[in-house]
């Protein structure tokens, strides 16, 4: 079984640099205007809004989930979004991804919650057949809509 654990304040520079990595690996290696002093902030402030958990071994870090609440209005219970799933390029393949999404559900199944969800890329394949082959499917019939930057300022009313 894959240690898995939740991450400690001493983490946050690594799970900062596996953030980085996975900027990398989705072709947006400029995109992280994340910092230790935020991160930190966000994960163990007096009032956290995000979690994560880690995989590691003798080796050291090997991935870490980043995950928050979400909630369904339909179920009328919360559900965990993982924003951010990443496994060291080295260590995929040896049940790092899989103990760390195992995880997840056990915390969605033990607190009674709805559903475990994320997104991943169309163009990341592995990352698709790994999702499907835990039972996962697609939620092709939705379409993401973001609202970021000038945009989301000049509705805001604020300005760009």
């Amino acid at each position: 079984m894959t240690p898995i654990r939740e991450a400690r304040r001493d983490d946050v520079p690594t799970i900062l640099q596996l953030i980085h990595d996975l900027a990398v690996y989705e072709k947006e290696p400029d995109a992280v205007r994340n910092t230790v002093e935020g991160l930190e902030e966000a994960l163990f402030g007096p009032n956290p809004r995000i979690f994560a958990h880690i995989a590691e071994d003798d080796g050291g870090v090997q991935g870490f989930a980043l995950w928050f609440l979400n909630y369904s209005t339909w179920e009328g219970v919360h559900g965990i979004y993982l924003e951010d799933l990443y496994v060291r390029p080295e260590a995929r393949g040896s049940g790092y991804g899989k103990a760390l999404l195992r995880n997840l559900a056990g915390i969605a199944a033990e607190r009674g919650y709805a559903r475990v969800e994320w997104s991943v890329l169309n163009w990341n394949e592995p990352s698709i057949r790994f999702y499907q082959s835990l039972g996962a499917h697609p939620q092709d019939e939705w379409t993401t809509f973001r609202l970021t930057g000038a945009p989301l300022a000049a509705f805001a009313g604020t300005g760009a």
